[in-house]
């Protein structure tokens, strides 16, 4: 249960900095909102996998999911670059957090 809140988490935390675009600078109420709220239920989440789950492999996997989940929503929602190096590089992101979830006795 506890990676599933991880995942959860992750999710999250993309929501935030997707948010953090649409905020401009903390000048939008409603994004403004979404931000935080989605970045209190994402350390909120954290919290909670970290009971049993170990401190390094939750964080890393919890920024790991973040960074994946932001790079493609910016591909897809703000046009940003897409080329072989980036999906590599994303690729090598998802290779880790699936190599720490089978490195972690749960």
């Amino acid at each position: 249960m506890s990676w599933l809140i991880l995942a959860v988490a992750g999710l999250f935390e993309t929501g935030w900095a997707i948010g953090l675009k649409y905020t401009q600078g903390f000048s939008r109420l409603w994004p403004t909102v979404w931000t935080v709220v989605s970045m209190l239920i994402s350390l909120w989440l954290l919290g909670i996998a970290m009971k049993s789950l170990p401190v390094g492999t939750a964080y890393a996997v919890w920024v790991g999911i973040g960074a994946v989940g932001t790079v493609l929503l910016g591909i897809i929602l703000f046009e940003e670059p897409t080329n072989v190096t980036r999906l590599f590089s994303v690729g090598l992101i998802i290779a880790g957090i699936i190599g720490l979830k089978f490195a972690t006795p749960s």
